[in-house]
């Protein structure tokens, strides 16, 4: 019993997305069904968002994780924008 409970307890937040990643496609399907697309486009976000919760939930990234990959990419960009030459890029017309 005590496995069921902390399996339950461990996996209750995947399930959760998964179960709203589930209701949002079954959402958008019947909203587009009555042609209701603004509700189908709301449903769509809320499965991407859900998706999004899933992996990084999967993975074990946290909101502190974030900020230090989003920190880094923008270090990485600066870094980049910093050997271009300065009369890049160049428009063809």
């Amino acid at each position: 019993m005590a496995t069921i409970t902390t399996s339950v307890v461990l996996l209750r937040w995947p399930l959760v997305s998964a179960g709203l990643m589930f209701i949002a496609s079954t959402l958008n399907v019947q909203f587009r069904k009555a042609d209701y697309i603004g509700l189908a486009v709301i449903s769509t976000l809320l499965g991407l968002v859900a998706a999004c919760w899933f992996a990084t939930g999967l993975l074990g990234i946290t909101l502190g994780d974030m900020s230090a990959i989003m920190n880094n990419v923008k270090d990485v960009m600066v870094e980049t924008m910093s050997k271009m030459p300065p009369d890049w890029p160049v428009v063809i017309t």
